[in-house]
């Protein structure tokens, strides 16, 4: 892994959106870059920006203003299809609510962003065991939702979000959802895979102790980037 390559980088991004009153400029020109390797948090209060920034990042929307260059690819330039497909090929997602299928098994829960691409049946349930290993729940995979704990929930989130074996995984508020004990226990297994696999993480939070087990802390307010401070000492989980 290169360290100095640049996973993504924004300029000067804005957006707004049109409500039924005034429009609310949501974000009013934020720069940010992640490099190769890098776990870091983006806190703030509520209104702040943060989820709207997330969306972007994750190319589920689109900027209105600015630069937005995804590895080499310019998102400003990209039409629906093209931003589907680099969000199902190098964008891991991980959710407060775990979004499983409920009447699905963990293995078939991790398979599905597979099935849009071209890959074989046997190769998906392959990976998706893999995957499933990976975040220690290996003996778990014909378990439903419903008969996991909300930590084996959130494991299988995170296996889903790796199968296409992304660039970049983008978790929002990750341990919102979760006890104390079990939050710690995510983000031990979010350290080991950002160690291990090298992988790219931003996480969204407003838990302050969740930041400060990241490398940098991006703080966010009123749709500008008031601070972007590295964690001397991160906490290990």
């Amino acid at each position: 892994m290169d360290t100095n390559e640049v996973v993504l980088s924004l300029e000067n991004i804005t957006k707004t959106y049109q409500g039924a009153g005034d429009p609310v400029r949501a974000l009013q020109g934020v720069s940010f870059s992640l490099r190769a390797g890098e776990m870091v948090a983006i806190m703030g209060p509520s209104g702040s920006g943060k989820s709207t920034l997330m969306n972007l990042l994750g190319c589920l929307d689109k900027p209105d203003g600015g630069t937005y260059i995804f590895g080499s690819q310019n998102i400003m330039k990209m039409d629906r299809d093209d931003l589907a497909h680099l969000r199902n090929k190098r964008i891991g997602f991980v959710f407060q609510n775990f979004n499983l299928l409920g009447r699905t098994s963990a293995l078939d829960n991790v398979a599905v962003p597979m099935i849009y691409g071209k890959i074989s049946g046997r190769e998906r349930e392959e990976r998706a065991r893999e995957m499933l290993g990976l975040v220690g729940l290996g003996e778990r995979v014909h378990h439903m939702p419903n008969q996991l704990s909300g930590g084996q929930q959130q494991r299988v989130a995170i296996a889903r979000s790796l199968v296409n074996r992304p660039d970049l995984l983008l978790a929002d508020e990750p341990t919102g959802a979760l006890d104390t004990k079990t939050s710690v226990e995510i983000m031990a297994l979010l350290q080991r895979l950002h160690r291990e696999q090298s992988l790219s993480i931003i996480i969204v939070t407003h838990e302050p102790d969740i930041a400060l087990h990241c490398q940098r802390i991006v703080r966010l307010s009123d749709g500008l980037v008031v601070s972007d401070e590295k964690v001397e000492n991160p906490l290990q989980a």
